[in-house]
């Protein structure tokens, strides 16, 4: 497990696109091998998305053979719905960048068999050749994807009933029609990709990153699981730091030279 400390909020988002750039380019992606990424939605990846984008329009990147696999989607929002998460994803990163349109998987919250829906979109991560690399960002409450407190930690891609405390925070944006259903991909799923990157910023996201790596792994913080992947990264800024030991802050900080060599471009 590796622990990158970075400034602030604008840091983290650059470091993680850097890697992630570094991580496509190395595996050298083609018409027969293409690279497939788990994404994300939420506050926190909207950085990296945007420095991705950034990179792609300087064409340091390419996306041509890239295959995606987002996390989760609500149930009966409709696709074009703008707070759907396709919405989402297609807003704020993919009409911005050169990806194939088929390449780019999101699951059906609106699928007529829900169940089928869950059980196809694993079986398409396993037809592309598993991920190569799950990008994830954490909820205060320690989950990931919709994997809310008490989920199973060997779980698949499945309907997930939201918590009440979720529903309270979506009804700013939905208002009484707020959605009691979604989709996620499963812990499990997560963890057969073959590298995990997790982002973590904000001291409201602080308690959630002391219970990620330094206690025990418990399904009552989903996001624990990822210290028993063999490759894991934590991407943090200062403020999200406050909750940890200072000798754990003292120990990953002073892997940082080693750690920015991994973002390092080869390719100019």
């Amino acid at each position: 497990m590796r622990l990158v400390i970075l400034d602030n909020y604008d840091n983290v988002s650059e470091w993680a696109a850097k890697y992630i750039r570094r991580r496509i380019k190395d595996f050298n992606p083609g018409p027969d091998k293409y690279f497939t990424l788990g994404l994300p939605t939420g506050n926190t990846p909207l950085g990296t998305y945007k420095k991705l984008i950034e990179f792609v329009q300087q064409e340091k990147l390419s996306f041509k053979y890239v295959k995606t696999f987002n996390m989760d989607e609500y149930v009966a929002i409709p696709r074009d719905h703008p707070e759907s998460f396709h919405s989402y994803m297609w807003n704020n990163f993919f009409k911005h960048i050169d990806i194939d349109p088929e390449n780019a998987h999101i699951l059906d919250g609106n699928a007529t068999d829900l169940i089928k829906e869950c059980n196809d979109y694993e079986k398409k991560i396993t037809e592309a050749g598993g991920i190569e690399l799950f990008v994830g960002g954490v909820a205060q409450d320690g989950h990931i994807g919709f994997n809310e407190p008490g989920s199973s930690l060997v779980s698949r891609t499945r309907i997930k009933i939201l918590s009440e405390d979720l529903s309270i925070v979506d009804k700013s944006v939905f208002g009484e029609n707020c959605p009691k259903r979604a989709l996620t991909v499963g812990i499990q799923t997560v963890m057969d990709a073959r590298e995990v990157m997790v982002l973590i910023t904000g001291t409201k996201k602080a308690y959630a990153l002391h219970k990620a790596i330094e206690e025990g792994v418990s399904h009552m913080w989903t996001v624990s699981v990822f210290q028993q992947h063999p490759q894991t990264i934590f991407i943090c800024d200062e403020d999200a730091t406050l909750e940890l030991k200072v000798k754990t802050v003292k120990y990953f900080k002073g892997l940082m030279v080693r750690y920015n060599k991994l973002i390092e471009e080869k390719y100019e």
